[in-house]
């Protein structure tokens, strides 16, 4: 369908939704101190935050890959008792406050937390570290992964999956040459918006991992930090990181399906 055949309000309600998104990026960046950006960008404490938010964000989308794709799968392929509950939990993230997230981690790791508490006795204390800033990134991004994984499995279905079991292929072999070529692409999307979810975090990472500078204060709790003591710096740091998601973001969207051909290769090697 081309822009043609629409209605006219829908083109005139999706202009206003777009100005509603765009403008407030256009307002931030005409507020910048443009002839001061770049040194307002690389200040000791602003490239200290922006590097421990690449660090822990990369580490937390390595946990959703790690644990998000085995979830996916069971979600996608099995059937069992409360699995619509399970899902609705996994899910859970998505719509709570984050600092709710932050306090559920707080109680479940800190000292006094369900698991925090042997934790501490072993000599392990995560509340309040660079760990629990990966965890609460991890927390509020693993859903992203999840969603966009299980319906690219449901979507694609389990057709190639028979084929390759019936030529004689082992359920590895499937997963490896078949299953996981077919949603390839929502898989690189769901983790590249995972990274971009992760690296935006605020609230969870506030709550349970607080705000130590060059320990667990990232590029928002720094921007939250700036807006008090330097506007400058806070919209300019505030830019760079609505730049940063953009690329991330556009990446994501850049991932073109495989096609069937590579599918086909793989219930073939798989046989």
């Amino acid at each position: 369908m081309t822009g043609r055949a629409l209605p006219r309000w829908v083109l005139v309600l999706a202009a206003g939704g777009a100005l509603f998104v765009i403008l407030p990026v256009v307002a931030m960046a005409l507020r910048v101190d443009w002839p001061n950006f770049l040194a307002l960008v690389t200040s000791g404490s602003a490239r200290a935050a922006l590097l421990l938010s690449l660090r822990t964000s990369l580490a937390a989308t390595l946990l959703c890959v790690v644990f998000g794709i085995p979830m996916a799968l069971v979600l996608a392929r099995t059937s069992f008792r409360g699995q619509g509950l399970l899902r609705s939990l996994v899910l859970l993230p998505l719509v709570l406050p984050p600092v709710v997230g932050g306090l559920a981690l707080l109680y479940t790791f800190g000292r006094r937390g369900l698991l925090g508490g042997s934790l501490n006795a072993a000599g392990i204390d995560i509340a309040f570290s660079t760990a629990a800033v990966v965890l609460s990134q991890a927390f509020v991004a693993l859903p992203f992964l999840v969603l966009s994984l299980e319906g690219a499995l449901r979507t694609a279905g389990t057709r190639y999956e028979v084929i390759g079991a019936t030529l004689g292929a082992g359920p590895w072999t499937v997963l490896r040459r078949i299953t996981v070529p077919l949603v390839l692409p929502a898989l690189v999307s769901g983790t590249v918006l995972s990274f971009a979810r992760a690296l935006g975090e605020f609230g969870a990472t506030l709550t349970f991992a607080g705000s130590l500078e060059g320990t667990t204060r990232t590029l928002p709790l720094e921007i939250y930090l700036q807006r008090e003591t330097d506007p400058d710096a806070a919209v300019a740091l505030s830019l760079l990181l609505v730049v940063i998601a953009l690329v991330v973001v556009g990446i994501a969207h850049r991932v073109r399906p495989l096609g069937s051909g590579a599918v086909a290769r793989g219930v073939r090697a798989g046989g």
